[in-house]
Order: C-alpha cells, then sequence, then structure tokens
C-alpha cells in the first residue's frame, strides 16, 4: 500500500480512534496528536486511545492532550500508529481488531501486518511519516504542530545521536523548524527537566551495571523495588538504555526492566550489530540498531539466554 492510498483511507473516514502503543514514548504520542490535529482540519472527530496513561514527561510539555486507555464508543474507524505488533497496544487491542477497514502506520521494518491496511516506511521516527501523510491531506503545519512532530523525531533519533540519523531525518526537522518548531525549547522539557528521584535511579542502575562477552556486551536491570524507593514509575527510565553504549568497548547494550513476577521487558541498542534479529529470538522486533522484547523466567536463567544469544551475534 503506498502513502498516498492510506492518506485516501484517512481522509475518507468519519470519525476515528487512534491507537498508541503501551509505555507511551515520544514518537508513538507525537504521531497520535499530530493525526489527530490532521484529522481535526478534515473535520474528522477523533480521539487517541493509549492502554497507558499518559507519562509525566509529556504531559509536561503542553503539547498532548486526553488519551483514553479504554476506547471510547460511537467511532467509526481505528488506526494505530508506531505500533509494530498487536501485542504493543495491550488491553485496546481487543477492541481494534473488531473493527473492519483496520489502518496502520508504522516505521519498524518487523511489523506483523496485523491491520486490514498497512502502510510501512522504514523512517528514523514514525512521525516523519505522519509529516509527510498531513502535507498530502492538505494540513495547516503551524507551530503547535510542528512542536508535536518534532517531539517525535527528537526522542526516536536520540536528539539526532542515534544511527538512524540521517539526512531525511534532518531535513524534515529543518522543515518543521522552519514552521515554528523550538528545538531547544523540546529538548530542555524533554531530556533537561528530571526530578532529582530520577538522576538517583539513573545513577543507581548504572551503578549496577554489568559487562559480558570481553566487555563487548553490558546490561543494565531495572528493579520494582527501585523504583518504588524513588517513587517512580518505569515510565522514567526511558533513555536509560543509551547510556551503555557510550562506553568505549560496549557493542551491544540491554536493558532488564521487571514488568512483573519473573517477567522481563528488554530493550536492546547497538553500534552496528542487528539487535531487531537477537530480539526476534526471543519473539520480539523494532530497527537494527533499536529493539524491544518480552521475556519470561527467573532472573539469573534470563541473563544468560540473553548473554549466550548476543555471543553467537558478537563472535
Amino acid at each position: 500500500m503506498t502513502i498516498t492510498e492510506i492518506a485516501n483511507r484517512i481522509k475518507s473516514l468519519k470519525s476515528a480512534l487512534i491507537f498508541c502503543h503501551i509505555r507511551p514514548d515520544g514518537d508513538t504520542l507525537s504521531c497520535a496528536f499530530a493525526l489527530k490535529e490532521v484529522l481535526r482540519q478534515l473535520g474528522t472527530p477523533s480521539e487517541v486511545v493509549c492502554g497507558e496513561p499518559l507519562p509525566e514527561k509529556y504531559a509536561q510539555t503542553g503539547l498532548f492532550g486526553k488519551t483514553y486507555t479504554e476506547p471510547p464508543a460511537g467511532y467509526e474507524g481505528v488506526i494505530a500508529v508506531d505500533c509494530a505488533t498487536p501485542d504493543l497496544m495491550g488491553r485496546p487491542y481487543a477492541y481494534f481488531e473488531m473493527v473492519k477497514g483496520s489502518l496502520c502506520v508504522d516505521h519498524h521494518p518487523t511489523n506483523a501486518r496485523y491491520a486490514d491496511y498497512t502502510f510501512v516506511k522504514t523512517t528514523a521516527s514514525c512521525s516523519m511519516i505522519i509529516y509527510e501523510l498531513a502535507q498530502i491531506l492538505g494540513a495547516n503545519i503551524d507551530k503547535k504542530l510542528a512542536n508535536v512532530l518534532l517531539v517525535g523525531i527528537l526522542t526516536d533519533s536520540g536528539s539526532f545521536s542515534h544511527t538512524n540519523t540521517d539526512s531525511e531525518c534532518l531535513s524534515v526537522a529543518a522543515e518543521l523548524c522552519a514552521k515554528g518548531g523550538n528545538l531547544p525549547m523540546l529538548n530542555r522539557l524533554l531530556f533537561c527537566n528530571k526530578k532529582k528521584e530520577e538522576v538517583y535511579l539513573k545513577a543507581e542502575v548504572m551503578s549496577k551495571m554489568k559487562f559480558f562477552l570481553d566487555d563487548k556486551l553490558a546490561i543494565i536491570t531495572i528493579r520494582k523495588d527501585m523504583l518504588e524507593k524513588y517513587g517512580l514509575d518505569r515510565s522514567a527510565t526511558e533513555g536509560f538504555i543509551d547510556f551503555p553504549l557510550t562506553v568505549k568497548s560496549v557493542e551491544v547494550a540491554i536493558s532488564m526492566l521487571e514488568a512483573g513476577d519473573k517477567k522481563f521487558k528488554l530493550s536492546f541498542r547497538s553500534k552496528t550489530i542487528n539487535v531487531s534479529e537477537i530480539a526476534g529470538v526471543f519473539g520480539g522486533g523494532g530497527h537494527p540498531q533499536a529493539a524491544g522484547a518480552m521475556l519470561c523466567g527467573y532472573y539469573e536463567d534470563v541473563l544468560d539466554k540473553l548473554i549466550f544469544t548476543v555471543g553467537n551475534y558478537l563472535c
């Protein structure tokens, strides 16, 4: 399906619900609220559905509005944004899969094609695709919309530091800045506006970082009791996974976030290794240098599996 074809399907909707992924990051929220504004300009009522509440980090920007943890009734179409697999929507997917003509806009090459109509383009952020759709649909990109779209680019590119920062990413960011986007303001709000408890948490997590395979693999662990100690939720750990890659010898970094009893949310980052393949071994996926998965088991068993699997890719 071409981007023009998905744009036409979006345009034909009389009303819509836009679905984010759980553990919402800047890109999925950027996509959802930018698309909501585009639909508003088209005269199409819409709401944003996210299985988990809006993290404080993004609420404080003033760019994002109300989200629904349960899909409200009375809407015709459904659109998933930045959701590579259906399970990433959490409980709201049960509603999504019942609606005929479901749409998905995504930038993950591992997209599971679960929607009736899917458009995937490998870009630095999914919000770049929404920007392209907005242009096709004739939306007015004002200052606020430009900033909403920039949030997705900034967070998924690591403030233009990740390997996905290509000429297209920089070009789109420049166009949005020309339309009123404010990169210094967004960088300050998103990355330089932390509570002291978040700093303490990060310091504790990094102090317990473990190195394996001749220091080419770094693993950090975030336990539930750590979050409780500082009165934080797991949204406060966004971006932690990027820090281990600053170590010169490290080629692959993994974050193990305790998500339940013997259940770990895994995040993978790398400098050159295709970690989407490693994540795929555990039923996950993502991008070549940024991927994720969920793995159940005792901590030491999960750790051993990760070390063994990564070792096969580093040898």
